[in-house]
């Protein structure tokens, strides 16, 4: 009997399987612990809200903590993220509800996380922070059975440490974003690759010798910088810290504010997790053709609707995922809604780099249930030694050993009397 389910189509499954299938291939340390699992069972008798994007490297997730014992429903973190074949084999091959639709209207992005809590979860699995952030607001009655949380990305980090400040968080999360082997790496290699490669997909822009303006430099923000430099581009970050700023300087990119990045820019990418980072006045100095695009969580560092109400006419779908307004006779193009541009024109994160964050996923819900009885309502971090195992299978899987301290090595490390 197939589980209950709102996607767009069982009849795309096989082709998700075999998609899901091909993601499995580089994501070995993720396979290495749910053989485990499979044995262990460590998620015995948890049931499971996972809102995260529905996506190739997601689903070996979801069979990961499937094979823990785990009980799981799966609903979107962003409504263009959907990979819809990947959400039919979900629902029709691993027997996982799943409620998502690539470009659900807001009502039924809402309806689904709804549908997804309405599974009474004992842990939480946010990319944002909409599961948690939607049980403190409306539905607190499931706050009694609730162990924990985890969450993937920096933006709902951001919000749950404004609820644990607060004193409005009510159950202990584990942020997982703020991993090593989820943000050195994920947020770098992955947020860099993938955003520059939505950009290409949705445009077909050449992007040696034009004028790539980021915003920010963060982690994600430094990948995106550095992969368009490789590509040629002419990179201009903006910053509102110092020592950020600093850092791209010693990197070799101009820095300044965006109002002075605004006129030169070909190519506009924000990536902060804060609002209006392009707002009216900078639409007003853009010239004819200026392209922009979000990789942050949520479509808000763009100010779209200061930009709708600036444009002579109604945005022109021109390309998919590409929009063009008209401003002042200057034509702006906004890419993919202002949504997560590497997931709503292209598939997201390589798998090889999502196997180390959503290894960090699996191990921290384990790490959740053992330990949740000591744990407070506030955010913890991945304990480090759970971090050094997901690098040491890393490495293993690469085929690549490393030296190890010896006796003597350690001991010195250890004492304080040896000096000069």
């Amino acid at each position: 009997m197939t589980v209950e389910h709102d996607v767009k189509s069982l009849d795309m499954a096989t082709g998700g399987r075999y998609r899901i299938e091909w993601a499995e291939r580089e994501m070995p340390v993720l396979r290495a612990i749910r053989e485990r699992f499979a044995v262990e069972k460590p998620l015995a008798g948890m049931r499971v809200s996972a809102c995260l994007h529905v996506t190739t490297e997601t689903a070996n997730l979801m069979h990961t903590l499937q094979m823990g014992g785990a009980d799981i429903v799966l609903c979107a973190s962003n409504p263009l993220s959907t990979q819809d074949d990947v959400a039919a084999s979900l629902v029709a091959h691993y027997e996982i509800p799943v409620y998502a639709i690539k470009g659900e209207d807001n009502n039924t992005y809402y309806d689904h996380i709804r549908a997804a809590l309405d599974f009474k979860p004992h842990i939480t699995m946010d990319d944002g922070a909409d599961l948690v952030s939607t049980i403190h607001k409306s539905r607190r009655e499931l706050l009694e059975d609730i162990v924990g949380g985890t969450e993937e990305t920096t933006t709902g980090v951001i919000r749950l440490r404004a609820m644990a400040k607060d004193g409005a968080l009510n159950f202990p999360v584990i942020a997982v974003n703020d991993s090593n082997t989820k943000h050195l790496f994920d947020n770098r290699y992955g947020t860099g690759q993938s955003t520059i490669d939505g950009v290409v997909r949705a445009t077909n822009v050449l992007l040696a010798g034009k004028n790539v303006v980021v915003a920010g430099y963060g982690w994600c923000s430094r990948g995106i910088a550095s992969r368009a430099q490789g590509m040629g581009s002419n990179v201009i970050v903006t910053e509102i810290d110092p020592l950020r700023a600093l850092e791209a300087v010693m990197d070799g990119f101009r820095v300044m504010p965006m109002d002075e990045a605004a006129p030169i820019g070909d190519i506009f990418i924000t990536a902060t997790g804060d609002i209006n980072v392009l707002d009216e006045r900078h639409f007003s100095k853009m010239k004819s053709g200026a392209i922009m695009a979000n990789s942050g969580h949520f479509n808000v560092e763009i100010n779209i609707p200061a930009l709708a109400q600036m444009s002579s006419q109604e945005p022109r779908l021109v390309r998919p995922f590409v929009e063009e307004y008209m401003v002042n006779g200057r034509k702006l193009y906004l890419l993919g809604e202002g949504r997560l541009i590497n997931l709503a024109s292209a598939e997201g994160h390589p798998a090889s780099v999502m196997d180390m964050s959503f290894a960090n996923q699996a191990l921290a819900a384990e790490y959740m249930v053992k330990n949740h009885s000591v744990l407070q309502s506030q955010v913890y971090v991945v304990p480090e030694d759970i971090d050094r195992e997901i690098a040491r299978l890393k490495l293993a899987s690469m085929g690549i050993n490393i030296d190890m301290l010896t006796a003597q090595q350690a001991a010195y490390l250890s004492q304080w009397e040896e000096g000069t």
